[in-house]
């Protein structure tokens, strides 16, 4: 069919119409998103990230799909909705969130050699970035894989307040645009959260939508290994344990070295398992995640579950 001129006008500008109506809905859902400070999780896609040791803190190679059954508000998940199973040594990306704050003055030569040491246990595949956080959150580095602290990070001053929640917000924000399926927010903070417009739950949640385990490294400890602020280290280790990661209380020396050592050796060396959940319903309900081993004498630790969004 040929159309006259008047014709292809029209259709034309009613093209040019649709397009920017699409456009400005696109643009739309952008900012509110940016003005949620929301982390979207995909839930057509399920990533967890296990770590496996044996009895004397080693990591367990080998392992096998059939090693593993996983479970979503305690229902076995098919092995047919499991649509890959990674082994070990894959690269990773992580946040490295040093505290800042006031408190921090008088450890804030040892945070910033902590984070050297992790840097230093980065592999060529792997890539970091670094953040310190008082009462704002502000980049040092961008993602690298090097293994020097930026010149920047020797010029911090320790001030202000606590934003805790705010900084793991950010890092994980960070890290969603990271094409890495591990993913680690390593906090090194010697106190509770005294600033942040975000909860903990909040922070949580958004560290769980990008797959991101959180290291808490508890800087307030004393020599015995004992945290100064009991309440802080609670919730510290509370941030971790849901999120698969770990809480490490450390007084700093070769205990911090080691820690540190392990953190980026347990990144390099752990599982990861992604599923298809049979509940595709979009009703922003927790659903609890567990992991079992065939093998009873093996540790497994992963995240404890994820939630899901609203429509």
């Amino acid at each position: 069919m040929i159309l006259d001129a008047p014709q292809s006008s029209r259709l034309a500008r009613h093209a040019l119409s649709s397009s920017l109506i699409a456009l400005l809905v696109i643009f739309t859902g952008a900012v509110k998103a940016q003005d949620d400070e929301v982390v979207r999780v995909n839930t057509d896609l399920v990533v967890l990230n296990v770590t496996v040791m044996d009895k004397d803190g080693q990591y367990v190679p080998g392992l096998k799909l059939a090693d593993f059954k996983v479970f979503e508000e305690g229902r076995e998940v098919p092995i047919k909705l499991i649509s890959s199973f990674g082994a070990q040594e894959s690269p990773f990306a992580a946040v490295i969130l040093l505290d800042t704050s006031g408190s921090m003055e008088s450890r804030l030569s040892l945070g910033r050699s902590a984070a050297i040491r992790f840097l230093d246990g980065l592999r060529p595949e792997d890539v970091a970035a670094v953040f310190n956080f008082d009462h704002r959150v502000e980049q040092v580095q961008d993602f690298s894989s090097g293994r020097d602290l930026a010149p920047m990070a020797f010029g911090l001053r320790a001030k202000g307040m606590t934003a805790l929640y705010d900084a793991i917000l950010r890092g994980a924000q960070t890290l969603a645009a990271r094409p890495e399926q591990r993913k680690a927010i390593v906090v090194l903070s010697d106190g509770m959260d005294t600033k942040s417009s975000a909860s903990a739950g909040k922070a949580l949640e958004a560290a769980l939508a990008v797959n991101a385990g959180i290291y808490a490294v508890d800087m307030s400890a004393t020599d015995g290994g004992v945290s100064k602020d009991i309440q802080s280290a609670l919730q510290l280790k509370s941030l971790a344990e849901k999120s698969g990661g770990r809480f490490i209380a450390t007084p700093g020396g070769p205990a911090l070295r080691d820690a540190f050592a392990s953190i980026a050796q347990e990144l390099g060396h752990q599982y990861t398992i992604a599923f298809r959940p049979a509940d595709q319903a979009r009703d922003g309900k927790w659903r609890a995640l567990e992991v079992k081993l065939s093998r009873p004498e093996l540790t497994v630790r992963t995240r404890k579950g994820y939630r899901s969004p609203k429509r």
